[in-house]
């Protein structure tokens, strides 16, 4: 039976969506040359399919027969699988970045002279740098290997920052795998310890790398630079924990730039934004828990080893399980539009060649703008969130980590409720013009203080909640907008040029944040001090408006 593909358009409030396929009537109403090329082009590319899924479409060896069977969009219940890990993977990630910024006070103890704002900025640069990687590394290697490659970087990552975990202390919450856990630590650490017995990943390190680094890097990675504590409390030098924190950093974009590829190639068109949104906000998630279970274990030297044994474990059991079940594509594409580029057999340039063709593309920048705006304010408002609770009147570690913990979970349930809307409408710009003004309207509570209209926990905490809910669902709605807009671009270079803006932005105005959280701009009517504003809020303000701006 033969079939002619009609192009369907998907409307978009302002710009040309990307267009899908889908089979109306029979090729024999429209017998032409153009139509027999068609169906020429869809049995070539059955057949090139079949060979790059060993052997299966829609379910079905191809066996003996001469002819594929007909290719059709299908999903598979392996996309959800599929989904999970890459969403844990990034929970994780982001989990490790802010992992200490629920009690940077207890950090900065054990580590003199360090900042967790500074090491959550080591770690946005280092993304940044890893971005211009992502999408020429997963053009060559699939999107399987570029996502277990990137599980093992992060899980060494994390074992450089806790060492070789002592989880004993599990025990005393009556988990049983404690003793075993340490005894298997122990094995492997004995090994490695025939000089001096310690359980420092120091000892791990050849004498002679050590040799050849210059005395500083040396020097600094040993123990002895540690406070007594901190040293007691079997926590690394600072250099390994820096170290640890560049290669999670690398790691993180071949989690936060391929949600947008995932969902195409695993997701119905209508199924896309929210597959989008899960993955990209359950970064979120990993902020919540940072605060939830930083803010608990963190407390002094002893709890900080502890929790970075907890993440290093954690790591390593979704990366086994992303080594074992993490698939890259399945046995036919999702949508018409997924089967319209194979039949074109499109190739994506290099990411540089990418990006030039990506600002060539009018409308492209109008998403860029909004995602940038979007993460720069959820990854400042998160960095400092310690320090903005206060102000509020919010001083109690718990209340903290509450609050915290409830502004990321207000973006990923925003993400997921108003990405679910704009799937079913396609409003991509009244939606993203309301979450912008209502993001400005919400940051506003967040740096009152004391004057005529003082700081009030309460309000504070409604506007931290209400600017999770509004400013969250920016960056997956824009995400998979800018794909729309630069269809058929490569997904993953858009979302690594997305990633590429939002991060540098977010690292340039983390220490420019800082500065503004302790300076006043003083708002009065006549000789009436109505309102004094913390400065960060005004900056936050300001990317709002440049974003609108851009619309």
């Amino acid at each position: 039976m033969s079939f002619n593909f009609n192009k369907e358009i998907t409307t978009s409030a302002f710009v040309q969506p990307r267009r899908n396929l889908v089979i109306r009537t029979p090729l024999n109403q429209y017998n032409n040359k153009k139509a027999y090329r068609i169906e020429e082009d869809y049995t070539k590319l059955s057949v090139l399919y079949m060979s790059s899924t060993n052997g299966e479409v829609n379910g079905s060896g191809g066996g003996g027969n001469n002819i594929p069977p007909k290719l059709e969009p299908q999903v598979y219940p392996q996309r959800w699988t599929q989904l999970i890990y890459l969403s844990l993977l990034a929970l994780l990630s982001d989990w490790i970045c802010f992992s200490v910024a629920a009690s940077p006070d207890s950090f900065e103890h054990a580590y003199p002279g360090a900042s967790a704002a500074n090491l959550i900025d080591i770690f946005l640069f280092t993304n940044v740098a890893s971005c211009f990687l992502v999408t020429d590394v997963v053009s060559k290697f699939g999107l399987e290997v570029s996502i277990k490659g990137a599980a093992g970087i992060m899980t060494l990552g994390c074992l450089l920052r806790s060492g070789i975990p002592d989880l004993s202390w599990l025990d005393k919450l009556g988990i049983g795998l404690g003793t075993s856990a340490a005894n298997a630590a122990i094995s492997v650490d004995a090994v490695a310890s025939t000089i001096s017995g310690s359980d420092d990943l120091v000892q791990l390190v050849p004498h002679e790398v050590i040799d050849v680094l210059p005395n500083g890097i040396s020097d600094q990675m040993d123990p002895s630079t540690l406070t007594e504590a901190a040293r007691t409390a079997g926590l690394e030098p600072f250099p390994l924990l820096v170290l640890g924190t560049i290669m999670v950093g690398f790691a993180q974009p071949y989690f936060q730039c391929t949600p947008p590829m995932l969902s195409a190639t695993w997701f119905a068109s209508n199924e896309r934004a929210t597959a989008t949104a899960t993955a990209l906000n359950f970064n979120q998630i990993g902020i919540a828990v940072a605060f939830l279970v930083g803010g608990h274990m963190a407390k002094n030297e002893i709890g900080i080893n502890h929790y970075f044994g907890l993440i290093t474990l954690l790591c390593a059991v979704v990366s086994v399980g992303t080594f074992l079940q993490f698939q890259n594509k399945p046995p036919a594409p999702p949508s018409y539009s997924e089967i319209e580029k194979l039949i074109k057999g499109e190739k994506e340039p290099p990411f540089l060649e990418s990006v030039k063709k990506l600002f060539a593309t009018p409308g492209f920048s109008i998403p860029l703008a909004a995602f940038i705006c979007s993460i720069s304010i959820t990854n400042v408002v998160g960095t400092f969130i310690d320090d903005v609770m206060e102000l509020g009147g919010v001083t109690d570690q718990l209340g903290v980590d509450l609050a915290g913990a409830g502004f990321e979970l207000a973006i990923l349930v925003g993400g997921i409720i108003i990405g679910g809307y704009v799937d079913r409408t396609k409003q991509y710009k009244p939606v993203t013009l309301a979450c912008l003004l209502a993001t400005m309207l919400f940051v506003l509570p967040l740096g009152l203080t004391d004057h005529m209209i003082g700081n009030q926990p309460l309000l504070l905490v409604v506007g931290l909640l209400g600017l999770g809910l509004s400013c969250g669902p920016i960056q997956p709605i824009n995400a998979e907008l800018a794909v729309d807009v630069t269809y058929p671009s490569d997904e993953t270079a858009v979302e690594s040029v997305q990633q590429v803006g939002g991060n540098l932005v977010s690292a340039l105005m983390v220490p420019v944040a800082e500065w503004a959280l302790n300076q006043d701009y003083e708002v009065s009517l006549l000789v009436i001090s109505l309102i004094s504003i913390t400065c960060d809020v005004c900056l936050l303000t300001f990317a709002c408006l440049s974003s609108l701006n851009s619309f």
